[in-house]
């Protein structure tokens, strides 16, 4: 049915004192003697249109009352000194209807309900504004990599590859639950591909064999980690950006990751300040001087064993030792960006034993040119490395973890044929928004999280 976004009634004066009409939900009403007013939402911006119903004009209001009923109102467009513009309401019709048991009252729902009703919950000033900041930040994305050059690839989300130790994998079968096999080879020796398969934990293996031959590629998309971990950072499934350069060192990729980062922040900023206005009252008070502190200043790089001999000296009570050669938990983490720098921070030149196989030996012997990106509030956002281009290195990184290199001929080639110093990254889209909203916690952060023991 024709009717004008009401985004575009918000924002073009050009509406005011013309007939208009628009579609939307009811979000609040009040009545009154002679007039009752509507605030309906269209879903194309955060602020709600004022709609009057005079009663001497329309006389039964009472079906328009009811919070969550679906709309269409024809009527004049006003300037109002309150809400900018209203609509003087001539004819509205119901479209939907909806009883009193809708979950969405007045009264402001808490995160936990909400999560409850992830159908509903989306009709929310909350969610109206995560969703349309994460809409902005992924164009955002994309943009940043078109305009410098980069192919977008799609890697397969149905691999035989976990990438060694990215996570753990779920298995794809076409069989399922079966005692009719003797054993784990001889059940997939009949599966539909003939050998284990699962779901992508990264595309990062498959982006290499890529940017061999374009030289800078990018890919965007879901992976998947069958891991048990219930915490406000984890979920099943989740969206990666993933880069992959050619003929680039550690710093460059560093370089690259900040200026990126940078470059969403800004144009979330540009294109979403009332959402951001409303994150920074509701959920991270300060969170637009932070953004914006960010956008300004230069990231901090900081050497693995400088910020284990800073861990260590800490007034902290951590639950996790710290040593040099541990792994550095969110605790850690945060506690670097937000106790000693307050802005985030490159670790960069992590023991190797706590590393991937591929990323590149130091010299030293005991590191890898690897580095994570540590942000305020959410810890790591972004894993990073230089990937080892010599042949016999990466053979004897494997070997020492007893890796099958029949697995992994192809990615060997690579270093066989035209083998370039090249590095990539993992961006975890949905803690970038996180980072950018104050929404703490990652379920938040999607349409339909799916995590440990629930998925609808």
């Amino acid at each position: 049915m024709k009717h004008i976004d009401i985004v575009k009634l918000q924002q073009d004066p050009a509406y005011i004192g013309q007939a208009v009409t628009v579609c939307g939900w009811v979000r609040t009403s009040r009545d009154s003697k002679n007039v009752a007013f509507l605030e309906l939402n269209d879903g194309t911006t955060l602020k709600h249109l004022q709609i009057v119903l005079d009663k001497a004009v329309i006389t039964d209001v009472s079906a328009f009352m009811p919070l969550g009923t679906s709309l269409k109102v024809k009527g004049e467009l006003v300037a109002s000194e309150r809400n900018g513009v209203e609509v003087n309401a001539t004819a509205v019709t119901v479209l939907g209807v909806c009883p009193g048991e809708y979950p969405l009252q007045k009264k402001r729902c808490t995160l936990e309900f909400l999560r409850t009703i992830p159908h509903l919950r989306v009709r929310t000033n909350t969610f109206n504004a995560i969703f349309r900041v994460r809409s902005v930040m992924a164009a955002a994305i994309h943009r940043y990599f078109q305009e410098r050059n980069y192919v977008y690839v799609n890697t397969p989300l149905i691999t035989a590859s976990d990438c060694e130790g990215a996570g753990e994998m779920f298995k794809v079968t076409t069989i399922g639950y079966s005692e009719d096999y003797k054993s784990a080879e001889e059940y997939y020796a009949d599966d539909f591909f003939g050998q284990r398969a699962g779901l992508s934990v990264s595309g990062q293996l498959e982006g290499e064999m890529a940017a061999m031959a374009f030289g800078k590629i990018y890919t965007f998309g879901p992976s998947f980690r069958a891991e048990n971990s219930n915490t406000p950072r984890h979920v099943a499934e989740f969206w990666h950006v993933e880069p992959e350069v050619a003929f680039a060192e550690l710093p460059d990729i560093i370089e690259i990751a900040q200026e990126m980062i940078k470059y969403i922040i800004s144009a979330v900023m540009a294109e979403c300040p009332e959402e951001l206005a409303f994150f920074d009252k509701f959920f991270e008070n300060g969170l637009l001087d932070k953004l914006k502190s960010v956008v300004d200043s230069e990231f901090v790089v900081l050497d693995y064993t400088d910020a284990i001999a800073l861990l260590e000296k800490a007034d902290a009570d951590f639950k996790f030792p710290v040593y040099w050669g541990c792994d550095l938990q969110t605790e850690h983490e945060r506690y670097i960006t937000e106790q000693i720098y307050n802005k985030p921070v490159f670790v960069t030149n992590y023991p190797k034993d706590i590393k991937s196989f591929y990323m590149k030996q130091n010299p030293d012997g005991k590191t890898v040119a690897a580095t994570d990106l540590l942000v305020p509030g959410v810890g790591e956002i972004i894993g990073c490395s230089e990937r080892e281009a010599d042949l016999d290195k990466l053979l004897a990184a494997m070997e020492e973890r007893n890796m099958n290199l029949d697995d992994y001929k192809d990615y060997l080639d690579l270093r066989r044929f035209g083998s370039v110093p090249h590095s990539g990254f993992g961006l975890g889209f949905e803690r970038m928004l996180m980072y950018c909203t104050g929404v703490a916690n990652i379920r938040d952060a999607q349409l339909f999280p799916r995590t440990v023991g629930s998925i609808r």
